[in-house]
């Protein structure tokens, strides 16, 4: 992660010692002592030959014969250290308030670089570094090794790489091989690799005392010192940001106080080593340019005594001579598996992970120990999530997302998928430029977007997921016309290249590329075309001529300078014409480009071909976790690539927090622009949404206006979505959350709801209260809907905003207890008029009470108590009770333990009144029943989930029962009706024996 910013700091350039009058008030006195002079070598000469020759040498001729010292508040201080002759008392300045200001810096820096950045805080708790930190490889290197052509670039090379020359973070100032010691070890690594973190964890190990080598550690975040050129001193840099060291700062260049600098980041510092250009200068209290006290601190000019250690891009490695660098170190990130799952079970088994107040219970804790596993299995299988996770910044991005996925409890949720992407991508890039040293100053995203983004959108409108070297040429090189252009395309393969696309481990397809995590290639798709890079020339010529019009009006020289650019000048005349007779003509290109946007992303959320996959959440976690079960056979061909999160992002990314984070990054969309946009894409979203998606998908286009963020917008497409079919869709609780969120942008009643077979809880039920509320029927069978979940239903049914008509809990585990709940919503309810209670573990108790409550409920019309183990005088009961009811017409009692002469007397009791239908057995006396298809057809959607052998028994004492009732009649046509249910209840029998269903 970034370093914090600190307030900027000024410089100047270097000037010479002057001497000062020590009887002026608040001046100091400085007394110099020529011990020995070189006789043919005037004072003059010497400091010419200072600028001239090397510092090494310089150094080396001065070392003797001069001593300096200077007095300052009674004291004697070296300048330059290197200088200066010890003396008894200097050694002994670590005194008690030397010690105490330390101890100040410590836990004022353990307090600073201890803060987590909100992306940190948002999914959970806040991590510490000493709790989730996993130190990357990091392998000794050389400038040769960085600045010869890289080899082919394969995960096999990138791991046997890696595995050579490996060294402990607390060795890198250890003597070389030479046996020299190492006084400056430059840090480099890709974007992603873990620079800014190990650094961070250098420090707080320094603050706990785990780092002995240095007694005083002081870190510069070189993007600071960037800020400003004003002359400051290296002594005022450190007092500005580090008050509590004013006392401690003048001593450092005269004691023997083992200090270590930090400077991350330097790429972002313009360093010039040339004498010409940054002067020598030895001084801590001379004001010079931030940069040139950075330069003079490599040199070892200025306290040479210093320990340093520089982060870097490898681009700007080369910006430090290999003379002034002792180590060259490589940050490899965990290129060892093992780190990966180390840091995934430290992220993930976080007590607060789930994001409770207290310890996660028992479920939860299992729940974590299953994400874990599973994600070991699919790293273990050396798959693409491996190769992804070589960089630890990725491994941060897949536990995010795995907590998005799986512990988001809030309603609506606290984050977006496209807010998560956005928020990384601010976390590894912030608002760095691709090089500093490049007057186009572009951002870095700006550039990834341009081109990066380019190959990611090509590749989902061709469905294509792996790119050939050629695929990146035509990308990246067809636009390169200048020397500026390569070198910026030079410094993006070195630093950035490998963050966003990795070598492909599929066999057959080692030379090509994929990106790093496959949905990042939608989400950046998604940016190039949100960001009007998917331009036609006329597009692009008419944007730049109507905002140069609308600011210098029809200045022909300005115009010419831009659109010669792009156009042929043959038509230039045709064009200022054009401009001069219709100005306005040139300023519509900008609107029809949103129409484009609006128009792909429309078309592209409605993909007829992406019909009937999983939802984009289960594709997510699938691509996470991997896919349960027998693997793919290597010769057998792949599925056809789904790029249903490509229209979501584009949605996500007009969201006003994530166009705020763009514009960090320097990629701005303009809130006109998105106004336009989701104004173009109404029409044609509402429309298309109205003709009846499949689940899965209409899963996606809720995901969709949840990422989009725009309630107006999300209001106007809902209030047409009368009837929402979600069943069969795994509704965890972050899609229950979008579910509750999407639907409560509006108040208007919900036809109907079906949630049947969506592995709904208790959990999920309290998030979608309020929607359930607003639904007229509602399914809710095949769930896993138990007593406590029926504590919640009859909440809902005595709710006064409530207006449920039909209720369908059939196939959940109500049992006794839950009938209790469910028999006191009837009796208080006033809309419910069917409620269906098939095979829901009632018993003859829960029967019972259901009887009980009956007569205090005037509105019921239907009740379906089938297949509930419910015995003759419950069932005769019940039917008894239903005759007194005044409006309940249908009782369903089949597939329950009444016996032949139940059922006749439940027929006899029947007649006593007209118009009440009893569903029992398939017969009625000597004929067919006339409700047989009705019982059939349940019967027929409950065999593959019902009790096989329970279900078996019923269907044969239901062919019994045919039988001989066919038997008892002798009208030809009755039983011709008979054999041909018997015939259907056959057929059932036969396909279980079979296990067909």
């Amino acid at each position: 992660m970034p370093f914090r910013r600190w307030p900027p700091q000024a410089g100047s350039s270097w000037n010479r010692l002057k001497q000062m009058d020590p009887r002026k008030k608040g001046g100091r006195g400085v007394i110099a002592s020529m011990i020995h002079l070189d006789s043919t070598l005037g004072a003059g000469s010497r400091l010419v030959l200072m600028k001239i020759l090397p510092v090494e040498w310089t150094l080396c001729s001065l070392m003797s014969p001069l001593r300096v010292f200077v007095r300052h508040q009674g004291g004697y201080q070296g300048v330059p250290s290197q200088l200066a002759c010890p003396r008894p008392s200097q050694k002994a300045l670590k005194n008690v308030s030397t010690s105490e200001a330390i101890e100040k810096h410590r836990k004022s820096l353990a307090d600073w670089f201890c803060q987590q950045p909100n992306e940190e805080r948002q999914f959970g708790p806040s991590f510490t570094l000493d709790t989730t930190h996993v130190d990357p490889v990091i392998r000794e290197s050389s400038l040769e090794e960085i600045l010869k052509p890289s080899p082919e670039m394969t995960i096999q090379n990138q791991l046997q790489a890696s595995r050579s020359h490996v060294i402990g973070l607390h060795n890198l100032f250890d003597v070389d091989a030479c046996g020299n010691q190492v006084k400056n070890v430059v840090l480099y690594g890709t974007v992603g690799t873990g620079k800014s973190t190990l650094i961070k964890k250098m420090v707080m190990d320094w603050c706990h005392g785990r780092l002995p080598r240095f007694e005083l550690l002081i870190p510069f975040s070189c993007e600071d010192l960037s800020q400003g050129n004003a002359p400051i001193s290296l002594r005022r840099v450190i007092t500005k940001k580090y008050l509590h060291l004013r006392e401690l700062v003048p001593t450092l260049g005269s004691t023997n106080l083992r200090v270590l600098f930090v400077l991350n980041g330097l790429d972002r510092l313009n360093l010039d080593f040339r004498l010409a250009h940054t002067e020598l200068c030895c001084d801590p209290n001379e004001p010079i340019p931030p940069s040139a006290i950075v330069v003079n601190l490599l040199r070892k000019y200025m306290m040479p005594e210093a320990s340093i250690i520089v982060t870097t891009r490898p681009s700007a490695v080369r910006r430090i001579p290999s003379k002034f660098v002792g180590r060259y170190i490589e940050v490899c990130g965990f290129s060892d598996i093992n780190l990966q799952k180390l840091y995934f079970r430290m992220r993930l088994h976080q007590p607060e992970c789930i994001g409770a107040s207290g310890p996660p219970t028992a479920e939860e804790a299992n729940e974590q120990d299953n994400l874990v596993e599973m994600l070991s299995r699919n790293l273990e299988r050396h798959n693409q999530i491996a190769a992804a996770c070589f960089l630890p910044s990725y491994c941060w991005l897949v536990c995010t997302t795995l907590h998005f996925l799986y512990f988001t409890k809030s309603v609506p949720p606290a984050q977006t998928l496209t807010g998560i992407y956005t928020s990384f991508l601010r976390l590894n890039f912030s608002g760095e430029v691709l090089d500093s040293t490049d007057p186009s100053d572009i951002s870095m995203m700006k550039y990834v977007a341009k081109t990066v983004g380019k190959l990611a959108y090509k590749g989902v409108m061709s469905r294509q997921t792996s790119f050939s070297e050629e695929d990146l040429r035509r990308c990246f090189e067809v636009e390169m016309k200048t020397e500026s252009e390569l070198n910026l395309l030079n410094v993006f393969r070195r630093d950035v290249f490998s963050f966003f696309l990795t070598p492909c481990v599929q066999s057959g397809k080692e030379h090509t590329f994929v990106f790093t995590i496959p949905a990042m290639q939608e989400y950046l798709a998604a940016l190039y075309v949100v960001l009007g890079e998917k331009k036609t020339l006329t597009q692009r010529v008419g944007k730049e001529v109507s905002e140069v019009i609308g600011k210098v009006g029809e200045d022909v020289a300005v115009v010419l300078s831009i659109v010669s650019k792009v156009l042929p000048l043959r038509i230039l005349p045709l064009l200022f014409n054009l401009i001069k007779i219709f100005p306005r003509y040139f300023s519509r290109f900008s609107s029809k480009d949103r129409d484009t946007i609006a128009h792909t992303m429309a078309v592209e959320m409605f993909k007829e071909e992406d019909y009937f996959n999983d939802d984009v959440l289960d594709q997510i976690n699938f691509s996470i976790l991997g896919v349960e079960g027998p693997m793919r056979h290597p010769d057998e061909a792949p599925d056809d690539e789904v790029f249903e999160l490509f229209p979501i992002f584009m949605g996500g990314l007009l969201s006003r927090r994530n166009r705020a984070i763009l514009d960090q990054l320097g990629c701005p969309i303009k809130n006109l622009a998105a106004f336009e946009i989701a104004k173009a894409m109404k029409k044609t979203v509402i429309r298309n949404s109205r003709k009846g998606l499949p689940p899965s998908e209409l899963m996606d286009y809720l995901f969709f206006l949840h990422e989009f963020q725009n309630e107006r917008f999300t209001a106007e497409a809902i209030q047409s979505l009368r009837t929402i079919n979600l069943s069969s869709v795994k509704m965890t609780p972050l899609k229950c959350s979008v579910l509750a969120s999407v639907v409560g942008t509006t108040s208007h009643e919900v036809e109907e709801l079906n949630l049947a077979s969506c592995h709904l809880d208790v959990n999920s039920l309290r998030i979608l209260f309020p929607i359930l509320l607003r639904c007229k029927k509602l399914h809710l069978q095949l769930n896993s809907l138990g007593p406590e979940a029926c504590k919640l239903i009859r909440d809902l049914l005595l709710h006064e905003k409530c207006v449920v008509s039909t209720l369908r809990l059939a196939d959940n585990p109500v049992m006794e207890q839950g009938a209790h709940y469910l028999a006191e919503g009837i009796a208080g309810n006033s809309s419910l008029t069917h409620l269906s209670l098939l095979h829901t573990s009632l018993g003859n108790q829960g029967v019972e009470v259901i009887t009980q409550h009956l007569a205090t409920n005037r509105n019921l019309q239907e009740l379906d108590v089938a297949y509930n183990s419910v015995t003759d005088a419950v069932a005769l009961a019940l039917v008894g009770e239903a005759k007194q009811h005044v409006t309940l017409e249908t009782v369903h009692l089949y597939f329950n333990e009444i016996s032949e002469e139940g059922k006749q007397a439940l027929h006899a009791l029947r007649k006593d009144r007209d118009g009440i239908k009893v569903l029992i057995f398939l017969s009625m006396g000597a004929d067919v029943s006339d409700y047989w298809a009705i019982i059939l057809n349940v019967v027929q959607k409950n065999l593959p989930i019902w009790d096989r052998d329970r279900v078996q028994q019923h269907l044969g004492l239901l062919l019994e029962d045919l039988r001989c009732s066919r038997q008892r009649t002798a009208n030809p046509w009755k039983k011709a009706k008979f054999i041909r249910v018997e015939n259907e209840v056959k057929r059932m029998l036969g396909d279980l024996q079979r296990g067909s269903l």
